[in-house]
C-alpha cells in the first residue's frame, strides 16, 4: 500500500481542503502517515497570505524532499496558484496544483511518477465559474468538522493577495451542503463550522437569490446536529435575518468573527474596507444588544503603509471601547502584486513589533474583561481532547474551558466556570 503524508499552512479553508484531498488518496488505496515519516507521496497545502507563509511553504517542500528524495512531491494551495513558476524551480517538486481542479490530484501524482516528469496543472483561477464540489470521503477523527460552502473573493482589499489566488465568487449548491452536513453528522461530528474565502458573499453569484442565511437554515435541518458555527464574516454582511436565527435557534453558536483591521477611517479607506469605524461599532454593538453574551472576535492589522502614530493610537482607542472576546493581531505583510505593496510610508519592522506589543496588551485586557462576568455560571462545553487528566473544550460562544478528567472527544457536559485559566477558564463538571 503506497504511503502519503500531508501538511497544511494557513486558514481553516486550507485545513478543510487538505481533509478533502486526504479522502481522495484514501479512496485510491493510499495509507496516510505523519509528515515527518518516509512516504511515497508528500502533499504540501500552501499559504500565500504573508511572505512568512510562503517561506514556510518552501521550507516544508525542501523538508519533504530531504526525508525521501525518491518521493513524489505535490504542492497545492494559494502559493501554488499565485507563483507556480517559483515552486517548479524548487528541486524535487513533481506536481503543482493551484486552488482548483484538485479532484484530479491523485491522477496527476500517478502520471508524474509513471512519466518521470514535473506536471504543472495550475490554470487561470480568474476564469473559474463553478464551485469545485468534492465530497469529504472520510470524516477525520475530530469533534468539529469544517464544511466549505463558498470559494473566491471580490473585495480586493489593497493588502490582500487572496482574490488573485482564489478567483471570483462560487457558491456550493444547497443540496450539496445538505448532503455533506448529513454525512458529517452521521459520522459523529457534534459541531459543523461553515467556512469560505468570502463567506458572507455566499449565494451572490447564484441566479436563485440565495444567501448565507439560506445555507445556515439548510444545515440546521440536519437531523442530530448539535452545533453550527460560522467562520469569518464581514460585519457589513451580517444580516438581521441571520441574527434573528441566532437568537431563536440555540444550535447556531453565539460567536461571530468580524475583522476590523483598523480603528482609523483613513487607514480603512486606504485598505479599501467598506465601512467606517463608527459603522463597525454600530453594527457590532447592535448585535451584542440583541444577543447578550455573544463572543465577537476580530482581526487587526498594524503597521499598514502610511499608518501614523496618531492613526495607530486611534485603533488602540477604538479597541479599548469595544467588548471584544479576542483579537488576532497581524503586522502588515507586504505582498507583491497588491496595491499596498507600492504605497508610500512603509512602516519599519521594529515599529510594527512595537505596535503589535502595545495592541496585545490592550487585547489581553479586553479578553479578561469579556470572560470575567462568566465566572460562576454553568455552561455547556463540548470537549475535544484530554491530556494528562485535563480535558478541554469549547462553549457555544467559543470560550476555551479546561477541567479535570479524561473525557472522550465529543463529550458534552455542563461545566461551572470557576476561574480564568490560560486563554479561557478552569471549570468543574456538574453532570
Amino acid at each position: 500500500m503506497p504511503l502519503v503524508a500531508f501538511t497544511t499552512l494557513g486558514c481553516k479553508v486550507n485545513q478543510f481542503e487538505t481533509e478533502v484531498i486526504e479522502g481522495l488518496f484514501k479512496q485510491r488505496g493510499y495509507e496516510k502517515v505523519s509528515f515527518d515519516r518516509p512516504a511515497d507521496v508528500y502533499v504540501i497545502n500552501t499559504c500565500s497570505v504573508t511572505h512568512l507563509g510562503e517561506r514556510k511553504s518552501r521550507q516544508l517542500i525542501r523538508r519533504a524532499v530531504r526525508t525521501n528524495p525518491a518521493a513524489t512531491i505535490v504542492v497545492t494551495g494559494c502559493y501554488a496558484q499565485v507563483a507556480p513558476e517559483q515552486i517548479e524551480a524548487i528541486p524535487g517538486v513533481d506536481v503543482i496544483v493551484g486552488t482548483q481542479d484538485r479532484q484530479n490530484i491523485v491522477d496527476l501524482v500517478e502520471a508524474a511518477a509513471d512519466q518521470k516528469r514535473t506536471i504543472n496543472a495550475v490554470t487561470d483561477i480568474m476564469v473559474a465559474k463553478e464551485f469545485e464540489d468534492i465530497p469529504l470521503f472520510e470524516a477525520p477523527g475530530r469533534t468539529r468538522a469544517f464544511l466549505k460552502i463558498q470559494e473566491g473573493c471580490t473585495n480586493y482589499c489593497t493588502y490582500c493577495i487572496i482574490p488573485y489566488t482564489r478567483g471570483p465568487l462560487r457558491s456550493r449548491p444547497l443540496a450539496s451542503i445538505a448532503r455533506e452536513a448529513a454525512k458529517l453528522t452521521a459520522a459523529g461530528f457534534q459541531e459543523i463550522v461553515l467556512t469560505g474565502i468570502h463567506l458572507g458573499a455566499y449565494g451572490r453569484d447564484s441566479q436563485e437569490g440565495i444567501t448565507l442565511t439560506d445555507a445556515v437554515k439548510t444545515v440546521l435541518k440536519t437531523e442530530g446536529l448539535l452545533r453550527l458555527r460560522l467562520g469569518s464574516l464581514e460585519s457589513v454582511e451580517v444580516s438581521d435575518e441571520l441574527i434573528k436565527l441566532m437568537r431563536e435557534d440555540t444550535r447556531l453558536c453565539p460567536h461571530l468573527h468580524l475583522p476590523l483591521q483598523s480603528g482609523d477611517d483613513n487607514v480603512l479607506l486606504a485598505m479599501n474596507r467598506e465601512y467606517t469605524a463608527a459603522e463597525y461599532r454600530h453594527l457590532v454593538q447592535g448585535i451584542q444588544r440583541q444577543i447578550p453574551g455573544i463572543a465577537i472576535t476580530t482581526d487587526v492589522i498594524v503597521g499598514f503603509p502610511g499608518e501614523s502614530d496618531e492613526q495607530f493610537a486611534n485603533t488602540l482607542a477604538f479597541v479599548e471601547t469595544m467588548n471584544f472576546a479576542r483579537l488576532h493581531i497581524f503586522p502588515y505583510s507586504k505582498r507583491s502584486g497588491t496595491p499596498a505593496a507600492s504605497f508610500a510610508g512603509q512602516v519599519s519592522e521594529e515599529e510594527k513589533k512595537r505596535r503589535v506589543k502595545a495592541l496585545e496588551k490592550v487585547a489581553d485586557k479586553k479578553s479578561r474583561d469579556f470572560r470575567e462576568p462568566f465566572i460562576g455560571t454553568t455552561v455547556q462545553v463540548l470537549f475535544e481532547a484530554s491530556d494528562d487528566g485535563v480535558a478541554n473544550g469549547y462553549t457555544p460562544n467559543y470560550m476555551h474551558v479546561f477541567s479535570g478528567g479524561n473525557l472522550p472527544a465529543g463529550t458534552l457536559k455542563a461545566v461551572t466556570l470557576k476561574k480564568l485559566h490560560k486563554d479561557g477558564f478552569w471549570g468543574e463538571i456538574t453532570n
